[in-house]
């Protein structure tokens, strides 16, 4: 039995529609804190069950007979590594044969300042005597196509990533090399560095949705504390805007580029072009 948390977000959902294409609804337990929210895996055949890292104790029950465990990152920062020790804790009390971590591209080394969390979890993981395995996921390049509109109507897509180059895949991609992983043998102690096959520069980005739009959008590079206020002025919460900003810098020191082609090799095809995620989006 396979439990994915965090199961009704955007990743956790693709993994349970990949999961369901090799293996049996009824093996798939979806660990979710709203169970409303989880009535259509429910009408699928999966196990939903309550699992809330406010209460350590409902984890007992949510892991209940699992054989593996999809730990996908939590999205509260700064109580992500005291939220993701509750379920590691509970994993080795439910004695899980493999837990899978969402971590970040090249977290042990990364500049970022979203890896700190990942390390310590990385770090509690190495300590804990639980079987598990890192899926190190790069950008999603959702992270990027989710704001075009904007860009579009403004003729202008902000950053402060220079010329750095950023090996995203979509989404869908690392759900299915999450759950390729989960469904093969011998997991245990690897490392996987998962990213795009092919990087790209935001300007090579403004001039791909320019390209499909038939519109000039340019890319406008921001010193970081401006394009951090900039996504506050637009509406972001301070924290969130900070990450992005922080990232958008990283990415310029190469934090966001890999050129291994793990993720590609775990999904047996090549990763969503960036041609396709910007068609999808506009």
């Amino acid at each position: 039995m396979i439990v994915i948390t965090g199961a009704t977000g955007q990743l956790g959902r693709l993994v349970i529609a990949s999961l369901l294409k090799t293996i049996p609804a009824s093996n798939i337990v979806a660990a979710v804190r709203n169970l409303d929210k989880a009535k259509d895996l429910a009408d699928l055949g999966v196990q939903v069950r309550y699992a809330d890292y406010s209460q350590p104790q409902s984890w007992d029950a949510a892991l209940a007979g699992a054989s593996k465990v999809l730990l996908i990152s939590s999205s509260e920062i700064g109580q992500r590594f005291s939220q993701h020790r509750t379920v590691i804790d509970a994993a080795k009390r439910a004695n899980v044969k493999l837990l899978a971590y969402t971590s970040l591209l090249h977290a042990d080394t990364s500049p970022l300042g979203l890896a700190t969390e990942h390390q310590a979890t990385e770090q509690y993981l190495a300590s804990s005597n639980v079987p598990f395995v890192l899926l190190r996921h790069g950008w999603y390049t959702e992270n990027y196509t989710g704001s075009l509109a904007a860009s579009i109507a403004h003729g202008a897509l902000y950053g402060c990533a220079v010329d750095g180059k950023i090996s995203s895949a979509s989404r869908a991609d690392y759900a299915q090399a999450d759950a390729t992983v989960l469904t093969t043998e011998n997991q245990a102690g690897k490392i996987y560095e998962l990213a795009g096959d092919s990087a790209y520069t935001l300007t090579e980005l403004a001039a791909e949705v320019s390209q499909q739009t038939g519109k000039t959008i340019n890319y406008v590079n921001l010193p970081e504390q401006e394009y951090q206020a900039l996504l506050v002025k637009v509406g972001l919460p301070e924290a969130f805007a900070q990450l992005l900003a922080d990232s958008d810098t990283g990415a310029s020191k190469g934090a966001l580029y890999d050129n291994s082609k793990q993720l590609s090799q775990l999904i047996g095809r090549a990763t969503t072009p960036l041609k396709a995620s910007v068609e999808a989006a506009i």
